[in-house]
């Protein structure tokens, strides 16, 4: 990736561009072009307003963004203020959210609550924990890395141990709750995240030292995209991060919590206070501080696997804030725009989870002793299996999926072996349970066995 052309210095343009056109200047004051927030490295390959240079229509569009920028209570590491705007891009972004992922759900069927919201948060927790852990490098299989936390076996390399402790710090920090953040919570979470997975094990949950030199480079290890604020300066930066996600806000400083949680998200990865694992450490935070602002169904969304398939894009708004004045307006779009798409495709997930339940319940609505005899787990169980001939099933897999006790698992899964519908064998010490390729047949032949004996 290369890095984006820095800016023309501004006061520079201005003030040739005030004395030679100022008519042409305030014609050009618009915070937005064809209704993107572009950077100067994406303004320079479009046709200026007649009459006007790329340099003229770039402070044009500066001076009119400095009404919209508001100081952070961040310092880059040469002492600049770090800003963020609201133009109305972030503001349409925003309405959106509110409404869909703060309120309640409407659906044909209200599928994430009550029984059902365990099972896909722990799915949902699952897909962040692989994403993540592979937008850092983890080289493993979404089948096999999903097996893995279902089933509760012990990882086998490096990748899936990056996965499984990326799982076990989501729900580490799910349950702080509405607890204040603090730096020994950060330190701990970046523990969790990286236990067993450094070359230097001592580093997990402490911050980098004064030698050790961490910079962010390209996917070639060419060219150095980011380097980060001193060691020495690490305990204060964090500090001053927690007192900003702690902040409650008044009129007067008031930010979003959607944007709060994005820039706590910005921030650590621009201080990178860690030898490694910082991007995964960012998006917990981001999880911590949106469920603490009563943003549910975010928990439901996956924002690393929309990063994954665009990893250039979430690096360049890095980069464009850095080069553009610390101008985190752009890192807030791109995020924004990947919540969004994260909503909608949920949305769609779910669609097709209920369409999918309602099929097997339908199914199930033949032999009416079964849909009265089985609980919501094993129709889930039987939708899943369904879809999946030949999958199997153990206790532990079950009992994680659904975050039950292993005593309920197992009689969920008798159950079901006693009904026909799932095959028990041995393996090693333990039972696996599989569901048959001819699991429809059996469904419906147990409504003709049960409809005659009725």
């Amino acid at each position: 990736m290369k890095m984006p052309l820095t800016p023309p210095p501004l006061q520079q343009v201005l003030r040739d561009l005030l004395r030679d056109s100022p008519e042409t200047a305030l014609q050009a004051a618009q915070p937005l072009v064809a209704g993107r927030y572009l950077h100067w490295d994406d303004l320079r390959h479009r046709s200026p307003p007649e009459g006007m240079s790329h340099e003229g229509w770039w402070a044009g569009i500066k001076l009119a963004r400095q009404g919209l920028l508001r100081p952070l209570p961040f310092r880059d590491k040469h002492g600049s203020s770090i800003q963020f705007g609201m133009p109305d891009p972030v503001l349409k972004a925003l309405h959106s959210i509110d409404r869909r992922a703060a309120g309640s759900l409407t659906m044909d069927v209200p599928i994430v609550s009550g029984e059902d919201r365990d099972r896909y948060l722990v799915s949902s927790l699952i897909e962040e924990a692989i994403t993540s852990s592979q937008l850092e490098g983890a080289a493993t299989t979404r089948e096999d890395a999903k097996a893995m936390l279902r089933s509760g076996r012990k990882p086998r390399d490096r990748s899936e141990r990056m996965i499984l402790n990326n799982f076990q710090a989501m729900e580490w920090i799910r349950e702080l709750g509405d607890t204040p953040l603090t730096p020994q919570h950060i330190l701990e979470v970046h523990r969790i995240v990286t236990a067993d997975t450094l070359d230097d094990p001592t580093a997990a949950g402490r911050l980098r030292k004064a030698g050790e030199r961490v910079q962010v480079v390209d996917a070639q290890h060419v060219n150095v995209l980011h380097d980060p604020p001193d060691a020495a300066s690490l305990p204060k930066r964090l500090r001053a991060l927690c007192d900003f996600a702690n902040r409650k806000g008044d009129v007067e400083s008031f930010v979003h919590p959607v944007i709060r949680a994005i820039l706590l998200h910005f921030m650590l990865g621009y201080d990178h206070p860690f030898v490694d694992g910082n991007g995964r450490t960012a998006r917990a935070l981001f999880y911590w501080s949106i469920a603490r602002s009563g943003y549910w169904l975010l928990e439901y969304v996956s924002i690393s696997r929309l990063l994954k398939q665009a990893p250039a894009r979430y690096s360049r708004a890095y980069l464009h804030t850095e080069t553009d004045a610390n101008d985190t307006t752009y890192f807030i779009l791109h995020q924004l725009d990947v919540i969004q798409r994260g909503i909608e495709a949920l949305y769609d997930y779910l669609g097709r989870k209920a369409a999918e339940q309602r099929s097997a319940e339908n199914l199930l609505r033949h032999s009416p002793s079964l849909s009265e005899t089985l609980n919501h787990r094993q129709i889930a169980l039987l939708s899943h299996a369904l879809r999946h001939p030949g999958h199997d099933y153990t206790v532990e897999s079950h009992r994680r999926s659904h975050r039950i006790t292993p005593q309920t698992a197992r009689m969920d899964l008798l159950r079901l072996t006693e009904t026909d519908l799932l095959e028990q064998r041995k393996r090693g010490r333990a039972f696996v349970y599989f569901a048959p390729p001819d699991l429809d047949q059996r469904i419906r032949a147990a409504s003709v066995d049960r409809g005659r004996a009725s």
